[in-house]
């Protein structure tokens, strides 16, 4: 067999090392996209690169998040499990995998919803088994207890369990998710005081406010609500990244039909912070505060943001929006 030559043997290593940075900068370009709301561009990045071999489990896993801001639910999920293929011990793809899995079983029959319940819980569970630290795979599925039937392994004495599991992780979380808890027992009042212990535990208070106001809107509580998102809006001005409060708070307008001038004040300030990412899609806010527009009586306006949403992400239906 002929020798490689020095040189070769340098280019060839060159080229090894290019391929490796090459995955690691059009995921870290392809999860901005994404963060940044864009999800067409986001798209066009991630499944450009190879299936397998290095970074091919981190691009399905953003690939499956990007279908998740688009709510195209079989596509979110079809990519998750390939990440999971590929990293069976990522809790992140697990987890991943099972709220797309639980978008799934809410728009199914009963049998389907079934099958796909019990896949729901066993992600849920094998993520937090990989890493019993993920607050979010926790509060899924502590949420998740709470929600499902015994039948596929709900209960909320489970839920109770995973709450005191997440105290340890994140205080907030714990108290928002025994809150709901309370909240399945008809216990309205020790719901109210945890998700106040939720606001005093978290270091975001602005989005545990939203959360609060959310509750107020259920109980049809309106003075209560307005106060919650005055209090939001307060204290995301405080904070360096309120994340996604202020879209999440505009959201608990919309629902409750309140204050639409207020609610496409929020979105504003958030589509011009620096707080964007996938948990309140720029789309998606561009979408919704075009509707606020039309409320308000800006035509042109709602125009603007209509193709400020359609520009970032073609595939989105608005009609599909269960946020509001």
């Amino acid at each position: 067999m002929r020798r490689m030559t020095l040189t070769a043997a340098w280019l060839a290593l060159a080229a090894g090392a290019a391929w490796g940075q090459m995955p690691t900068a059009a995921l870290a370009a392809g999860n901005a996209a994404l963060q940044a709301g864009e999800a067409d561009r986001a798209l066009g990045i991630l499944t450009a690169l190879p299936t397998q071999g290095p970074g091919a489990a981190e691009a399905q896993n953003l690939i499956c998040r990007v279908r998740y801001t688009l709510e195209q639910w079989d596509a979110a999920a079809r990519a998750c499990e390939q990440a999971v293929r590929l990293d069976p011990n990522s809790s992140i793809d697990h987890m991943w995998l099972g709220r797309a899995l639980g978008e799934k079983a809410s728009r199914a029959s009963f049998l389907s919803a079934y099958s796909l319940g019990k896949r729901v819980r066993i992600e849920f569970e094998r993520a937090v088994q990989l890493d019993p630290r993920n607050a979010g795979a926790l509060s899924d599925l502590g949420q998740f207890y709470k929600d499902a039937p015994g039948i596929v392994g709900g209960g909320l004495d489970k839920a109770e369990a995973i709450a005191a599991q997440l105290e340890k992780v994140n205080a907030a979380k714990a108290y928002e998710l025994r809150a709901n808890i309370a909240m399945a027992r008809k216990d309205y009042a020790s719901a109210e005081q945890d998700l106040k212990e939720s606001i005093a535990a978290s270091q975001h208070a602005a989005e545990q406010w939203t959360v609060l106001a959310s509750f107020y809107r259920s109980r049809r509580r309106w003075s209560d609500l307005d106060t919650a998102i005055q209090s939001c809006v307060s204290a995301a001005a405080r904070e360096a990244h309120p994340g996604v409060a202020l879209y999440d708070g505009a959201g608990v307008l919309m629902e409750a039909r309140r204050n639409p001038g207020l609610a496409a004040k929020m979105l504003e300030d958030y589509l011009a912070s620096s707080s964007l990412n996938e948990e309140g899609p720029a789309f998606v806010a561009h979408e919704r505060l075009g509707r606020l527009k039309e409320q308000l009586g800006d035509a042109a306006g709602a125009r603007r943001e209509f193709a400020a949403a359609a520009a970032m992400a073609r595939e989105f239906n608005p009609a599909q929006d269960s946020g509001i």
